[in-house]
């Protein structure tokens, strides 16, 4: 155990600092040592940890556990991204069908209404029809 104690100036009181290089129980469970992450450049990958300084294994898990965070939110934003992509195409394709089905509602009703008109028609000139062959036939007895 390594102890130390020191005034860092004259009206602060002293500090004192501890530590063991013997006790290794944080770093028996240090995850291994040449883990590397490829998502994060190479200047923000954890610096393996001075193995004698409980502080520094601290501070490396602490950065390792953030890696994979890192790795794991990354993963999770590429797979929406992925899904808005499909969504919009699909998006896309609606309002490709909804402008479709506009078209053919207004030509339907286009259609129903030239149809109208042509049934209007066909039976006006039956009427007509009739009214000439019972004056045809009219003029013909009456000669």
């Amino acid at each position: 155990m390594i102890t130390s104690t020191r005034r860092v100036s004259p009206d602060k009181s002293e500090v004192r600092i501890a530590f063991s290089l013997d006790d290794t129980s944080d770093v028996k469970d240090v995850d291994d040592l040449s883990q590397t992450f490829p998502d994060l450049e190479q200047r923000l990958q954890p610096v393996p940890p001075c193995m004698s300084l409980r502080e520094s294994v601290q501070v490396y898990k602490e950065h390792c556990r953030m890696a994979r965070e890192f790795h794991h939110v990354k993963q999770e934003i590429s797979v929406l991204e992925e899904r808005k992509r499909k969504l919009l195409a699909e998006l896309g394709e609606d309002e490709k069908v909804a402008v479709e089905i506009v078209r053919l509602e207004e030509e339907f009703q286009r259609l129903t209404e030239e149809n109208r008109t042509l049934v209007t028609l066909h039976s006006e000139r039956r009427q007509q029809l009739e009214r000439l062959c019972l004056a045809n036939q009219t003029s013909q007895d009456s000669s």
